[in-house]
């Protein structure tokens, strides 16, 4: 017997916090501003949605307006006008309408325009035709959650400034300092919606390059700040080491046990996000899931082109960002496959002659198979090996990887990162944290 996707209540609380409701359980959701709130919450209601297989449904409530939503399980959303009252009669107003000297026609939100992709059945209003145009004289819901950012002034929380903020208790409240902005505008740039999932592919043939850790950094900073969807993956044909950096889950199921029995997701009442996490390791404090690649160090069994476009079909329905981890191996299938699938490439490499060569090969070979736009849309990310950096030969790669890529950032030596052991988020310093976010606001100006 089939469940019905619970139906969830979202009660707006002001332009930047919202609890979202699905029965007895709330949770809370913070953003920088009303349109990362929007995000914030599409995003929870489709969570709801792959974890049902089917589209999941919501009420708005701010104040006395309430708004219905409807979003599916590959994110796209829109009004839903199914369960609309029918129009009254000039002058009578219904149960669920105000007063108007006119009917109030119910009308999608702005950001409805995303509309479903032709194999998912669009909403359509159950109203006359003449009732169905929409009014554009009239606003709607994103007019309304947008409608305060025009007041809306950010608030410091750190520096003088919000130290002056906190002694007069908010009747001094100075805007934001120059550092604090800087990191405001870089968290809206990742919470930017996207309109449809994207795959980041994280490559350096050589070695120790820091491509493992990148991907577990850069994960975390989208996960954290985008409220979840995000996947690190280990796309290593044979054994990688992502799932032994990963904070400890309760299996320890590969991409190979999830390969082996993807028909379990051919059926809808046996495929919700509740079974993908038996073969995921869920890190809950940085809000991202982890898909290792085999650990078992007596298999024979590999990660083709074929398996990967499987595995990445299946995935991209729970997923709006996967951030893949590759092998050292160009002439793997499923390491080529990766690149092609890749909506944007990251090029990582220490500050080291031997690593940054090998990035630039990289990016040679990738030319000439035919990929030459993604690598002028790459990122490269040039990280200090040691705490002592080497500022000429920093300098120097800088220049190179400016030239044949769209954008360079530096991220400093971080001793929490050295002993190759599982990475805690928590440990990491200020600088660190504040390198990936730049990193994850380049990446997402591009995607």
């Amino acid at each position: 017997m089939t469940t019905r996707t619970p139906e969830a209540t979202v009660h707006i609380l002001s332009s930047t916090v919202a609890e979202v409701h699905v029965g007895t359980d709330v949770e809370e959701l913070v953003a920088a501003d009303s349109r990362a709130l929007r995000d914030r919450v599409v995003e929870e209601i489709r969570l709801l949605a792959a974890s049902a297989g089917e589209p999941a449904r919501a009420t708005l409530v701010e104040g006395s307006s309430r708004w219905p939503l409807i979003v599916h399980p590959d994110g796209t959303f829109a009004e839903n006008l199914e369960s609309a009252p029918p129009a009254a009669p000039a002058g009578e107003p219904t149960m669920s309408e105000p007063a108007v000297s006119e009917p109030a026609v119910p009308v999608a939100p702005a950001f409805a325009a995303e509309a479903p992709p032709a194999a998912t059945p669009t909403v359509m209003p159950t109203r006359s035709t003449a009732s169905s145009v929409r009014d554009h004289s009239k606003p709607t819901v994103q007019d309304l959650l947008e409608s305060r950012d025009r007041g809306d002034r950010p608030r410091a929380t750190e520096g003088w400034q919000g130290a002056v903020r906190r002694a007069t208790g908010g009747l001094v409240s100075p805007a934001p300092g120059r550092a604090e902005q800087s990191r405001l505008d870089r968290e809206q740039r990742v919470q930017r919606r996207l309109d449809a999932p994207r795959t980041i592919v994280v490559l350096n043939p050589k070695g120790g390059a820091h491509k493992t850790t990148s991907t577990l950094l850069l994960a975390a900073t989208f996960g954290t700040l985008r409220g979840g969807a995000t996947l690190a993956w280990d796309n290593n044909e044979t054994r990688g080491t992502l799932g032994w950096r990963a904070q400890n889950a309760p299996h320890h199921r590969t991409a190979v046990d999830l390969l082996e029995e993807l028909e379990r997701f051919a059926d809808p009442d046996g495929s919700g996000l509740a079974t993908l996490d038996t073969y995921v390791r869920t890190q809950v404090d940085a809000r991202f899931d982890v898909l290792a690649s085999d650990e078992d160090a007596a298999a024979s069994s590999t990660i083709d082109a074929a398996a990967f476009d499987r595995l990445h079909a299946l995935l991209r329905r729970y997923y709006r960002l996967m951030i893949i981890d590759t092998g050292n191996n160009m002439r793997a299938s499923n390491w080529i496959a990766s690149v092609a699938a890749a909506d944007q490439l990251v090029i990582v490499s220490t500050v080291r002659e031997d690593t940054a060569a090998s990035a630039a090969w990289l990016l040679d070979g990738l030319r000439e198979k035919g990929f030459g736009e993604k690598v002028d849309r790459a990122v490269t990310v040039l990280t200090a090996p040691s705490a002592k950096a080497d500022r000429r030969l920093e300098s120097r790669l800088t220049r190179h990887f400016e030239q044949v890529t769209s954008g360079v950032v530096i991220a400093p030596f971080d001793p929490s990162l050295v002993d190759g052991g599982p990475i805690d988020f928590d440990s990491l310093s200020p600088a660190t944290r504040d390198a990936w976010l730049t990193v994850a606001a380049t990446v997402a100006d591009r995607l």
